[in-house]
């Protein structure tokens, strides 16, 4: 079972489960004691040996018994407001009103399909042939930043894990690898995504906007320079159309 210590303590503390949860909120499921104070969070694996660094979780953002919510910005849990009355007369709505709601609607969709892609990580071939995947969660985007402090430092042996994986020492051709790789994904989707919005915004009537899905071959008018030059690379990579799309 992994363990956690605050604020570079002895202590540590079991946990089932730690993992963000959005930009500055950590969920930490703890096993039996829960500490009073936090702060800077160390993770260990089962065997002792330090994953992860995560600094600044001072804030308990919300209690759930043996769960714990940690913000890293001083940011609290707000419980939703009261849903307002229903109308008394029914509201039908115009097309103004019915594409605004698509727009709306549409962006949510592609927004939480690319996360979900980002998050579903690469799969590489290292240099000493093996083949490992690696999982993109918000969590582990901080520990490869982490990881390119290492690499300007010249360490030449880095620690890490591939997913369901034990922490192990990857050289430092196979983390720039890794790295290159992952930065790569998550620029391609995130530009994908920021085209997509782009068209969403540019459509007129609400049918047109239920046509766009996270997949979809962006028209041309609506993609970037810089969208334009990554599937240049794609096809290259992938010696296909310069059109298609990486998912």
């Amino acid at each position: 079972m992994e363990t956690i210590k605050i604020n570079h303590g002895e202590q540590a503390y079991e946990v089932k489960s730690i993992m963000p949860v959005s930009t500055h909120v950590l969920q930490v499921v703890f096993d039996n004691q829960v500490p009073e104070d936090f702060g800077d969070v160390e993770v260990y694996t089962s065997g002792g040996i330090l994953c992860s660094f995560l600094p600044g979780y001072s804030t308990v953002y919300k209690r759930e018994g043996q769960t714990v919510y940690l913000s890293d910005d001083g940011s609290l849990y707000q419980p939703p407001a009261e849903p307002e009355a229903p109308p008394s007369e029914l509201h039908v709505p115009t097309q103004e009103e019915l594409l605004t709601y698509a727009r709306a609607s549409k962006r949510a969709e592609v927004s939480a399909a690319c996360e979900q892609i980002i998050r579903k990580g690469i799969t590489i071939k290292l240099s000493d042939g093996a083949v490992e995947h690696f999982s993109l969660t918000d969590h582990d985007q901080i520990n490869l930043f982490g990881k390119q402090a290492q690499l300007a430092a010249g360490v030449e042996k880095l620690e890490y894990h591939a997913d369901g994986q034990p922490c192990c020492y990857y050289s430092a051709e196979d983390m720039r690898m890794i790295i290159q790789a992952a930065t790569f994904h998550v620029s391609y989707h995130t530009t994908y995504c920021n085209a997509l919005n782009i068209w969403i915004a540019e459509c007129q009537i609400a049918d047109e906007v239920k046509t766009i899905f996270y997949g979809a071959d962006v028209p041309e008018e609506y993609r970037s320079e810089v969208l334009d030059a990554y599937l240049i690379q794609i096809a290259a990579m992938a010696g296909g159309d310069a059109g298609e799309e990486m998912f």
